[in-house]
């Protein structure tokens, strides 16, 4: 019997899990990361990381709206959900089905190192996710290089306005997701700050009024790109991988090195001027 994220004891059928549906990108890529990949029977039409890595899984339709009938004839020993990204009716009726569901649930970097630490045991694998952990460790030792830079990251554009306004709404990383607190180790402090709130919405006449070291343009869930680098004349904008910021896991590591090294190239550019 193991703990998953929410405290819930969850029994894979037959012990160590031979038959997975994973219901959440991150975890599906994680799983061929542990040579987990021929133990998928299914997966979501999202779990495209790395490309061709489970040709013989079921796709059970997308995270939000999975094909519970689907998933329950595939007789799967556990499912791997995330308490965001999917439907908490969706796993009570996987439950009420006698499927054994696993939940994470992760907002920082220790949080991912510790779900990471239980899914590993749950799955059999105990030690598979050292590597990553190991390195999260090493890079959380080390500070960044120079003071925070203050960012705004948005996920999404063209919300309706609010609240009598007239302009588009933007949505953006707030302080209390994984992803602000993998900016936060690399140097990088997110706009508006708006404690406990996940995704702020934010007036787009604000963000041009915002006082911002850079804007940072991910390319999902929203695929930001040229268009919307041009609406934000005067700011320094970069592109940065999504995936990076939001599949944590394995990629992990390697994103925090990413963004630390464009931490110091925009250091670079504010002392210039």
């Amino acid at each position: 019997m193991h703990v998953d994220d929410l405290g819930t004891e969850v029994a894979p059928a037959g012990g160590a899990p031979s038959r997975i549906v994973s219901l959440v990108p991150n975890l599906t890529e994680t799983l061929w990361w542990w040579h987990l990949a021929d133990h998928v029977v299914g997966r979501t039409q999202w779990c495209t990381a790395p490309p061709g890595a489970f040709p013989d899984a079921t796709v059970v339709r997308g995270t939000k709206n999975p094909d519970v009938a689907t998933i329950v004839d595939l007789a799967p020993d556990l499912v791997i959900a995330n308490e965001e990204e999917n439907r908490e009716i969706d796993v009570a009726r996987l439950r009420d089905a006698g499927v054994a569901v696993w939940v994470t649930r992760v907002r920082t970097l220790s949080d991912a190192t510790a779900s990471l630490e239980r899914l590993a045991a749950a799955l059999g694998v105990p030690g598979a996710e050292r590597d990553t952990t190991d390195a999260l460790a090493r890079l959380q030792a080390s500070a960044p290089a120079g003071p925070p830079l203050r960012v705004f990251v948005p996920i999404w554009r063209g919300l309706p306005p609010v609240g009598g306004r007239d302009d588009e709404t933007w949505m953006a990383v707030g302080s209390a997701t994984i992803a602000a607190d993998v900016l936060a180790s690399a140097g990088f402090a997110v706009w508006p700050d708006t404690p406990g709130e996940r995704y702020p919405t934010v007036g787009f006449d604000d963000v041009l009024a915002a006082d911002l070291d850079a804007v940072l343009l991910t390319d999902e869930p929203y695929a930001f790109g040229e268009v919307d680098r041009a609406d934000l004349p005067g700011f320094r904008v970069r592109a940065v991988d999504g995936t990076g910021l939001f599949w944590w896991g394995p990629r992990t590591p390697a994103t925090v090195a990413d963004l630390r090294r464009l931490a110091r190239h925009l250091h670079r550019a504010i002392r210039r001027g």
